[in-house]
């Protein structure tokens, strides 16, 4: 059993082992504290593409621990904490919208003076990076979603699963009773309702963050005001290449899902991981890697001599 931990996670403390802790710091930007990772800085002479990760809800930076090493010697690299996420500080309650996560990861990006040339968005972090390419926030030439979580939930599911969290996020020890109560058996059980099998060192860390009761109240926060109906409307909008990475075992996204986000987005692409889940990235990095710079190639991001991962 986990013990609780009623503050935000720091870096002077849970972070002195994160993962790529050693590039890890804080940056002040729309009002708030950011965990930022900044990687893989070429010279000016000869500059890299660069790269933005934006995990999906509940996850953090260590979201990519076994991604990066296949993408660092090619790009410069930005991860990030969410607001609310892990190292991040957490929005006002109730603003942790789709378009207000999309605005604050904006001011951030321009103190950084960081404009992507590729983001690589999982889950709910691909539909942030969408948004932020309506709005106009960034213009990448190349997105990449994996198990983009993109559409509402169908049915009587999406008629109450955000009005529960709702609920559950007005009575204050509700995040504290579930970070209490976790542990790497119930994690293994969630990660497995989505269709993975990670390894025991991202678990541990996913127990970590879900023994921190901040973090479990700002995912709750998260999950009670996303709506996606404005996005589902907006998608044939998109003008952006995108390319819906697909894991063909995800119970948390449907892969039929990214067939009809193909229809909505002109030019949009597909491309199946057979035999993984939700977290393709974490299951299979050396796969999900190679695809990245495939793809990176096509769109002419990285010369078509690059030799791909191991």
């Amino acid at each position: 059993m986990s013990t609780l931990n009623p503050q935000r996670m720091t870096l002077a403390s849970e972070g002195k082992d994160w993962p790529y802790h050693e590039v890890s710091r804080m940056v002040q930007a729309g009002g708030f504290a950011w965990h930022v990772q900044h990687m893989g800085r070429d010279s000016q002479a000869d500059p890299r593409p660069r790269l933005l990760l934006v995990h999906g809800t509940g996850a953090s930076t260590h979201s990519w621990m076994r991604l990066i090493p296949m993408l660092i010697a090619h790009f410069e690299i930005l991860a990030i904490d969410l607001p609310g996420h892990a190292f991040t500080q957490t929005l006002p309650s109730g603003h942790a919208s789709l378009p207000a996560m999309s605005r604050a990861l904006h001011h951030l990006l321009r103190v950084l003076d960081f404009q992507p040339d590729i983001v690589i968005g999982h889950s709910a972090g691909a539909a942030i990076m969408v948004r932020m390419a309506l709005d106009g926030h960034i213009q990448p030439r190349l997105m990449i979603s994996l198990n983009g979580a993109f559409l509402p939930l169908d049915g009587l599911a999406g008629r109450i699963f955000s009005p529960i969290a709702r609920l559950l996020l007005l009575n204050p020890l509700v995040p504290r009773l579930f970070a209490w109560s976790i542990d790497r058996a119930g994690v293994n059980r969630l990660m497995l309702g989505m269709g993975s099998v990670i390894p025991t060192a991202s678990l541990d860390l996913y127990v970590r963050l879900f023994s921190n009761s901040a973090h479990v109240a700002s995912v709750l926060d998260m999950l009670a005001h996303w709506e996606l109906e404005t996005l589902a409307r907006d998608l044939r909008k998109l003008t952006q290449p995108l390319v819906l990475v697909v894991g063909d075992k995800d119970r948390a996204v449907p892969p039929q899902t990214a067939h009809r986000i193909q229809t909505r987005v002109a030019g949009a692409s597909l491309e199946h991981l057979p035999g993984l889940g939700h977290l393709a990235h974490e299951e299979n990095p050396g796969l999900v890697g190679a695809l990245i710079l495939r793809l990176a190639k096509k769109a002419r991001l990285l010369k078509s001599d690059i030799q791909d991962p191991a």
